[in-house]
């Protein structure tokens, strides 16, 4: 079975950073692309920025130019967080997509979540 282990989140004045990590496991799965969502109440969860194994990173519009992805090994990820404001606040999970021995068929599992809260 997949876990997904995540870390770094917590509180941070406005204009901060903050660096959020998540690591992966399972044995006999491979992963693919993984990445970051993040949910406020009452909304759906969006999509903050994903990496892909091999090619290029995506962004959400509102996080581009202050937030990094960054693949550390095959299933690890981190996502670094600078000019932080008060619209980054939320529950941030960690996404990874695997498949079972490599037979092509991935599934998307998630972590539990991490609160990034950003005080004004």
């Amino acid at each position: 079975q997949v876990q997904l282990v995540e870390s770094g989140g917590g509180m941070v004045q406005a204009g901060g950073s903050l660096t959020l990590s998540c690591q992966a496991s399972g044995s006999g799965y491979s992963f693919g692309a993984m990445g970051w969502y993040r949910q406020v109440p009452g909304m759906q969860r969006e999509l903050i920025a994903q990496i892909p194994r091999f090619g290029k990173s995506q962004y959400a519009d509102a996080v581009k130019g202050r937030f990094t992805i960054s693949r550390d090994n095959d299933n690890m990820i981190t996502l670094r967080m600078n000019s932080l404001n008060a619209e980054d606040t939320g529950v941030y999970y960690c996404h990874a997509d695997a498949s079972f021995q490599n037979r092509g068929d991935f599934a998307r599992y998630w972590g539990q979540g991490t609160q990034v809260t950003v005080s004004s």
